[in-house]
């Protein structure tokens, strides 16, 4: 962990908290307490912390018990309102009082009238629902892609067209990414897409993002990934819509001063960075109009015939096009259209389904609950004809 990253923090309750580290700053937890956020750095990725004081401690990780079960069972269990006689308001006055977490979970369990009744399993799950609710704890969470993908998807699934992790890795590979290759990207998904070809290239390749805005787009997923600078200047850059097309004209500038002279260095330094500005923006638009991209891949809420009428003739030959949109009207009109057209070869769509497990020793099993769908995919090779 560095001065500076954006990190994720678990909550015992589950949530992902995500927060940035400055130097000399206070990293605020709510009811889970607050702590210097110098105290985190240097430190590895994974570990547990316990917030006593404003200050933080390593907690070690539990070790894995084999659970017995019994012949007992929940069903005579009455979970009524006497059966935990330790009040609400007891409770808040421990935990004022500077009880540990620990001793206030012991004190519950004594006085529960019928925890003996419960299973083991039930009993272990008791301790755990316990703990989330009452001990002042954390996780360093390592903002990897799965990570954040996942952290956004359950935070705001809109920033990111409700696109699930296993969804954006399939896009990756339809797409053939590796590192030196040439790729255009049309991301409205708050840089998810952008965030993943970049991982993907590792600083080797180029990476050409088309948006609606003149400046640089700012991508809240690279915020949280925290690419170093080597792996995204010579990688990464950006042109919108006006200046991607080869009708339009850009304003061309001058470092030379109408008048003849400069009026002073601060106005002979702002020209040439104008003149500087001006002559990368020509250079990028000369290299995106020499076409032999590897490959196109789109995830916005406009419509994507429009987009690939656009961008399709500076893709090169057998290069990936990958369309990502969260409903599936949209997809199925585009490959109405695409199967008509000889450019397009084997267009095809694909819906991908997670779910994940609970795995713990003699209770592995699927989860309940699980999110109604992850977007969907159309893929196709261009071919020249």
């Amino acid at each position: 962990i560095r001065a500076g990253d954006t990190i994720l923090l678990r909550l015992p309750t589950g949530d992902i908290k995500s927060c940035k580290l400055e130097a000399d700053s206070m990293v605020n937890l709510g009811k889970f307490g607050s702590f210097l956020a110098d105290e985190l750095v240097s430190q590895p990725y994974g570990l547990t912390y316990e917030v006593v004081n404003k200050t933080i401690s390593v907690i070690p990780p539990p070790a894995v018990q084999e659970l017995e079960d019994t012949d007992a069972t929940n069903e005579l269990i009455n979970d009524g309102q006497f059966v935990q006689p330790l009040t609400g308001a007891e409770i808040e006055a421990l935990k004022q009082s500077g009880v540990h977490a620990t001793e206030i979970i012991r004190k519950q369990i004594e006085m529960h009238a019928n925890y003996s009744l419960k299973t083991e399993y039930s009993k272990d799950k008791y301790k755990k629902r316990k703990a989330a609710k009452y001990s002042k704890s954390f996780t360093t969470v390592q903002p990897t892609l799965f990570n954040v993908c996942e952290y956004w998807f359950t935070k705001d699934q809109t920033r990111i067209l409700g696109m699930r992790i296993d969804t954006l890795s399939q896009m990756m590979n339809l797409g053939n990414v590796r590192p030196g290759g040439r790729y255009i990207a049309v991301d409205e998904a708050s840089g998810m897409v952008v965030s993943a070809l970049l991982e993907r290239l590792g600083g080797n390749g180029r990476l050409i993002s088309i948006c609606d805005v003149d400046s640089p787009p700012a991508y809240p997923v690279m915020t949280q990934m925290n690419f170093p600078k080597e792996l995204t200047a010579d990688v990464l850059t950006s042109l919108n819509w006006a200046t991607a097309d080869e009708t339009y004209t850009p304003l061309v500038l001058s470092a030379e001063p109408e008048s003849g002279s400069y009026g002073s260095e601060k106005h002979k330094a702002r020209l040439l960075k104008r003149k500087t500005a001006s002559d990368a923006l020509f250079n990028l638009r000369e290299e995106l109009f020499s076409g032999e991209f590897e490959g196109l891949f789109v995830a916005s809420v406009y419509d994507p015939l429009s987009i690939l009428g656009k961008l399709f003739s500076y893709l090169g030959g057998s290069a990936s096009v990958v369309v990502y949109s969260p409903h599936l009207q949209v997809m199925s009109d585009l490959h109405a259209t695409l199967r008509t057209d000889p450019r397009y070869l084997a267009p095809s769509i694909s819906e991908s389904w997670l779910r994940q497990y609970q795995v713990l020793p003699g209770r592995t099993h699927p989860m309940m609950t699980t999110s109604g769908g992850g977007g969907y995919l159309l893929h196709a090779i261009k071919v020249y004809v």
